[in-house]
């Protein structure tokens, strides 16, 4: 079991880290300051996320890993992220509809959490939860403000989601991991809240007169199988680590 528990933590721990990691990139680029305080808050709130399922699971391992190593000392193909983090920020229109699929996912997922067995998931779900209502209504705001806004705005929206779409199955995907968790009641199964999931998404979508894409289906990150590009985005985020071996700030 405590292989298939670190696993399953160390695939929530990416989800986190990889989609923090592209949200840092919009600080300096946001279009006032404003938006650029937010992006930057929501990246923090997904590190401390990050860090706790990360310290949780090098405690479970017992193999003396901390939360630095798993995030700064895996080689990209070790990470387990949903491919739709990892997706590139492209325009912000791009980034915020892929916030809001991520938001509204997460959402859901951290509720849920909040009755997990387990006192150190439990507790982060609490925390967790509080933050992801405010990411959620930060993006939906965006996503609707596009979507209905001018031609170009509502196109710019709208080429996002169809790109995205086809990435958002495998937020709810299954296997031993997730089988081994849910059935000591410490995580849950995601396939059972994808109907409120996609309620809740297809309102908004038609609020913003987004139509939703019929896509083919992507999937891979779980088995570390990433995008191209996906080497460089974790090398970067791990430069300063590994050119500063055993620093300490």
């Amino acid at each position: 079991m405590s292989d298939l528990f670190v696993r399953y933590l160390l695939r929530q721990g990416d989800r986190a880290l990889v989609l923090s990691q592209q949200l840092s990139a919009w600080v300096t680029h946001v279009h006032d300051l404003e938006e650029e305080m937010a992006v930057a808050n929501i990246s923090l709130d997904l590190i401390g996320q990050a860090r706790t399922l990360y310290a949780y699971a090098g405690e479970t391992e017992g193999s003396g890993r901390t939360e630095d190593d798993l995030a700064y000392w895996r080689p990209a193909e070790d990470f387990q992220n949903p491919l739709l983090v990892e997706q590139p920020n492209g325009d912000f229109a791009m980034t915020m509809v892929r916030q809001f699929l991520h938001d509204s996912w997460a959402a859901l997922y951290w509720q849920a959490m909040t009755e997990s067995v387990d006192d150190t998931l439990a507790a982060l779900a609490g925390k967790a939860a509080k933050e992801t209502a405010y990411h959620l209504r930060h993006a939906k705001s965006w996503v609707i403000r596009m979507g209905d806004g001018t031609e170009e705005s509502h196109q710019r929206a709208q080429t996002a989601l169809d790109h995205l779409w086809g990435y958002t199955d495998a937020l709810f995907d299954s296997d031993d991991a997730e089988i081994a968790v849910v059935a000591k009641n410490i995580g849950i199964d995601p396939t059972n809240f994808r109907p409120a999931w996609l309620t809740g998404v297809a309102a908004v979508f038609a609020e913003a007169t987004l139509h939703q894409p019929v896509a083919a289906q992507r999937r891979g990150g779980r088995d570390g199988l990433h995008q191209p590009g996906f080497d460089q985005l974790i090398e970067e985020m791990q430069s300063v680590a590994r050119a500063h071996p055993g620093a300490q700030w």
